[in-house]
């Protein structure tokens, strides 16, 4: 493997702890050059204590983390931040109020190219006409940009964002998130970032990594994180869905009370039986867009609750069982709560696993 094709980020075996409480246990990861990958997961699951690990502000108590083949972090080695060419953008931007936005991303440039590097990032983030304004005359979205800018400033090996849009508001949040990618891949940085919020991962990243009590549960594409989950905690909290009781006919196929679904099945059976056809209990995954609204079918739901989301409708619809499912569907089908409608189900990748207890 020549050293363009070797990962430029590696965590292996990372563990950390606070006071004997240990937040991070045998985490590894691999980040590839130019890719943007996230640490995905709830409130104290342990991923800004991964990204502090990343940037020199934490010493691991395990394992070790190399960037562009070079060991940084580890028990008997510590190289400190500022010799770690990481860049740092973080939660409220920490932009110097004193300083203007010039002044902001050419902070700690050598002066010889201050200038012409200012005027390169403000090309790239969209902040020509606003360098002479101090942060309190800017939007949040602008003084993201800016922090965004400064980090870049130095051309780090590696660009890490702790919880960047978590003080703006949603709308701006989701367009923000789309531009800081653009920004991200045209500059050719690497990046990592830290987020509680799927839809923020989803629209930054290359490859997500889902954490539960400081270990990576699954690290995989935003895609597969929703359509492919490996553990039921990623499936829970990856995107939205429900559980529906079912039988195990095969390695393929399983019936629940909709009708018999085939295709691969990752199920876990609680005998150990591996999906092998002897009427094991199951539980499948169904998301909302694996239930399909239709007039013609024989199969027929009662709405209970609706979301309106502009071109769709997220309906909340019982069965005759008196279990509920989710269904997305064209806005234009406005249906009342009470209603019965048809549905059918159009699922071609079974997700299953071992019901609980």
């Amino acid at each position: 493997m020549s050293a363009t094709d070797a990962p430029l980020l590696v965590v292996e075996h990372l563990a950390h702890a606070y006071n004997g409480h240990e937040v991070v246990r045998d985490l590894s990861f691999s980040l590839a050059r130019g890719a943007i990958g996230c640490l995905l997961g709830p409130s104290g699951c342990g991923k800004t204590t991964v990204l502090r690990c990343i940037a020199g502000f934490e010493t691991p108590r395990a394992g070790r983390i190399l960037l562009a083949g070079v060991e940084v972090s580890s028990p008997a080695r510590h190289v400190p931040p500022e010799k770690r060419r990481v860049g740092m953008v973080f939660q409220e931007h920490a932009l110097f109020p004193h300083l203007t936005a010039a002044a902001n991303i050419a902070f700690g440039l050598p002066r010889a190219e201050a200038r012409a590097r200012v005027r390169e990032l403000a090309e790239l983030t969209g902040l020509e006409g606003l360098l002479d304004k101090y942060p309190h005359e800017l939007s949040g979205g602008q003084q993201q940009r800016v922090a965004i800018a400064r980090a870049l400033a130095p051309r780090p090996e590696l660009l890490l964002l702790d919880e960047p849009f978590s003080s703006l508001d949603t709308d701006l949040r989701e367009k923000l998130s789309l531009e800081v990618r653009d920004i991200i891949k045209a500059s050719g940085a690497t990046a990592i970032l830290v987020t509680h919020d799927q839809h923020e991962a989803f629209a930054l990243a290359d490859e997500i990594g889902v954490l539960r009590d400081g270990r990576i549960e699954q690290w995989d594409s935003a895609y597969n994180l929703y359509h492919r989950p490996a553990s039921r905690f990623v499936a829970d909290f990856v995107g939205q869905g429900v559980f529906l009781p079912a039988r195990v006919l095969s390695s393929r196929r399983v019936e629940i009370e909709l009708g018999v679904l085939e295709g691969e099945i990752p199920h876990q059976c609680e005998r150990g039986c591996d999906a092998c056809g002897r009427g094991c209990v199951a539980e499948v995954l169904l998301r909302p867009d694996d239930v399909v609204h239709d007039d013609a079918s024989p199969t027929r739901a009662e709405v209970v609750h609706k979301a309106f989301r502009g071109a769709e409708i997220l309906y909340t619809l019982r069965l005759d069982s008196g279990r509920q499912v989710l269904a997305l569907v064209p806005s234009h089908h406005n249906h009342a709560i009470g209603e019965k409608i048809g549905i059918r189900l159009d699922a071609d990748h079974v997700v299953a696993f071992a019901p609980r207890g």
